[in-house]
């Protein structure tokens, strides 16, 4: 019987993660950032600066901000914020952009409104607006995930400030707990068991919404032509293939979130790709298999804290691309619908990761759905490499596997957080010269 404080963390983790978020998750996090600055203003700013780290920079840069008309870009994402975002919204900040919150965006941008810099030396999530109408003045943090609001500033005044307090129970975490644990707790056989146990009424609400609004967008990239229509492509001509409508319909709704579609996405570990690649293929093969409802919650379930084991210790952002931690997350839930083993789904991860883990993340854009698709290939055939002879798996030793599946996830983690940091440096560089 798995413990109660650890069934009471893995659904606390379900719903801290699993919310919805309506574009890429960077420029909505701009956005906020910037709603946030004007509602503490108090009035309509004339002018905005903004400074985000090298990784928000990477993130923001190629692809559309939603309800914008096709805007991209940090300057814009800010833009929008300030001009119509409603702050208490969170990551649906601009989805009640109006036409008019669009041409006065524009007019504003023409008119250099909004300045950016670089904040060097900041890795991961970190968001500064400072917004400036006469003498008056506003100035708002985020720092390590896409809503962490730390710092609030109005004329000078400090309205709010936990910056010292996160830095102290980040330095009591490093005393505590070596970098490379990831979350402890974290495990797939006691996630295997949450999955198995967990009571209907406390995760139905969560992920029936993320079947919802993920299978919505998936349907609206294959209807319309985003971005380079991956989905709509990989599709044509293979309807009756779950392995090809599992890759196509996670593929899609990524053609469309980073078309600027402005349809929310239920996210995972602060990404709507990685959400989309957690979920819908396990959704679309749940229909394939005549799963009953609570089967495919119970496989959601095991698939998303698969991928949170992943991401935590790689981080929400990094080189690595998100797109195969949640690939990971899927051919686990995939392997459950088929009524796999411990063995049999721990197989199925293990073949997973160590076959697309070299894919590199050089920020969001419509090729996202490509990568998308390719790591769902991989899972796949994982996963049915996994089901065969109770378990069939690359072995101990070789490369990056370990001497069990939590072991492998570790040495991966390790790999994509510390061993890619340079990576992710040089990406941050090149792209930063176009």
């Amino acid at each position: 019987m798995l413990p109660k404080n650890l069934y009471d963390e893995y659904l606390a983790m379900l719903k801290e993660e699993l919310v919805p978020a309506t574009g890429c998750t960077e420029p909505i996090a701009v956005a906020y950032a910037a709603a946030k600055a004007r509602e503490t203003l108090g009035q309509m700013p004339e002018r905005l600066e903004v400074g985000c780290s090298a990784n928000i920079i990477k993130n923001v840069k190629g692809v559309t901000v939603p309800n914008t008309g096709g805007l991209r870009g940090i300057r814009a994402a800010a833009t929008a914020g300030i001009v119509g975002g409603v702050a208490e919204a969170k990551l649906e900040v601009l989805q009640s952009l109006t036409q008019d919150h669009i041409e006065k965006t524009k007019a504003l941008l023409a008119q250099g409104f909004c300045s950016t810099w670089l904040v060097e030396g900041v890795e991961g999530i970190y968001i500064e607006v400072r917004a400036f109408a006469g003498s008056a003045s506003s100035r708002v943090i985020i720092d390590k995930t896409h809503t962490g609001i730390v710092y609030i500033e109005k004329d000078g005044q400090v309205l709010l400030d936990t910056r010292d307090l996160n830095t102290a129970k980040s330095k009591q975490y490093t005393e505590q707990h070596d970098a490379s644990l990831g979350t402890p707790s974290l495990k797939v056989r006691s996630i295997l068991e949450f999955a198995n146990t967990v009571r209907m009424e406390d995760v139905a609400d969560i992920i029936r919404r993320q079947i919802e609004l993920n299978s919505a967008i998936a349907d609206e990239g294959l209807k319309n032509d985003y971005g380079m229509a991956v989905g709509k492509s990989l599709l044509r001509g293979e309807e009756n293939d779950v392995r090809v409508r599992a890759r196509a319909r996670a593929a899609a709704g990524s053609d469309a979130r980073m078309g600027g579609c402005a349809m929310p996405v239920v996210i995972n570990s602060g990404s709507g790709n990685q959400g989309l690649t957690v979920s819908v293929p396990v959704i679309e093969y749940a229909k394939e298999l005549g799963a009953s409802e609570e089967k495919l919650i119970r496989a959601l379930v095991l698939s998303n804290l698969v991928s949170l084991e992943q991401k935590s210790y790689i981080g929400k952002l990094s080189a690595y691309c998100g797109a195969v931690s949640a690939a990971v997350g899927s051919a686990a839930g995939i392997a459950y619908l088929e009524g796999g083993t411990y063995e049999q789904i721990a197989a199925s991860i293990t073949n997973t990761i160590v076959t697309a883990d070299g894919m590199v993340c050089d920020g969001a854009k419509a090729s996202c759905a490509a990568k998308i698709a390719t790591a769902l290939e991989a899972a796949i055939m994982g996963q049915e490499m996994g089901m065969k002879d109770g378990g069939k798996s690359f072995s101990s030793g070789e490369g990056l596997v370990g001497k069990d599946v939590d072991d492998t996830i570790r040495n991966v983690g390790i790999m994509g957080a510390q061993g890619m940091r340079q990576t992710d440096v040089e990406i941050i560089n090149l792209m930063l010269k176009e």
